[in-house]
């Protein structure tokens, strides 16, 4: 079985080549620069806009697993931030299932929400939040995340393909995770619109192994989180401080993350493995 992942050279897209390669699938690794070429079975680079190096990259494939993103709404100018996404997100995911993909995996994010980045400081109605909150964000990073499943859910209705969005919080591994827990840490008000919410990015590559073959019809939104926070102050106190007028139900003991996460239990069958907590 092949299958296309894009965004290879990044972070999350290496750990996910790694992976689908020791389970067994041929990888087509994809991205602006190239990644390097011993970690896949075949790689190509270039502009996904150009229709010849798209052509090349959903050809033949099982799956994709849509990777490629500006991470958030500073990478670039706004408005390239949201053409790229949403662009990149039609031309793979509709592309390859035109072409005769069988399942589509777009990572998506739990900024989809609108919390993360919101400049007004928005907050959550109900915590843990589950996949049916809409998006409320004033954010173009957010929004272009939540158009992209969008995206995904039409590509998969119009060609009959089953498609999964996966919401992913902040992932990390090694140095990048604990450069993010010292400053949760120092100070948890700078991940409130995050919901102090993570995954460690071996996780995540797992998820997203899951997310390729379990037994799914039309497009699912996931949710996809460790079971803890990054934080050393419990849930509800720091809902409480920081997002005072959100309702807690059912309740959030402990360090509990505040996102529904039984998707990825029930549909997936996926847990998460590694925890930074001793």
């Amino acid at each position: 079985m092949k299958v296309l992942v894009t965004g290879a050279g990044g972070t999350l897209g290496r750990e996910v080549v790694d992976h689908l390669r020791a389970a067994g699938w041929t990888v087509r690794a994809h991205d602006r620069s190239a990644p390097d070429p011993a970690t896949a079975d075949e790689v190509l680079t270039g502009d996904l806009r150009d229709p010849g190096v798209l052509a090349r990259a959903v050809a033949a494939v099982d799956a994709v697993v849509h990777a490629a993103a500006l991470p958030s709404p500073t990478a670039a100018p706004e408005d390239e931030v949201f053409l790229n996404n949403v662009t990149a997100s039609h031309l793979v995911l509709a592309g390859a299932a035109r072409a005769g993909a069988g399942r589509l995996v777009n990572v998506s994010s739990l900024s989809a929400l609108g919390f993360a980045f919101s400049r007004s400081g928005l907050s959550p109605h109900s915590v843990p939040v589950t996949e049916e909150q809409p998006f409320t964000g004033d954010d173009i990073y957010g929004l272009s995340k939540y158009v992209g499943e969008q995206i995904a859910a039409r590509a998969g209705c119009r060609y009959g393909v089953a498609a999964v969005s996966l919401r992913f919080p902040f992932l990390g591994t090694g140095e990048r995770l604990r450069r993010q827990l010292a400053r949760v840490h120092a100070d948890p008000g700078v991940d409130r619109g995050s919901l102090w919410g993570w995954l460690d990015t071996r996780d995540a590559a797992r998820a997203i192994g899951a997310a390729l073959t379990a037994p799914l019809t039309g497009h699912t939104v996931v949710n996809v989180a460790a079971p803890d926070t990054t934080a050393l102050v419990p849930t509800e106190e720091l809902m409480r401080r920081y997002h005072p007028g959100t309702r807690i139900d059912p309740a959030l003991p402990g360090f509990a993350v505040p996102f529904a996460t039984r998707r990825s239990r029930d549909l997936l069958g996926f847990t998460p493995q590694h925890t930074w907590r001793p």
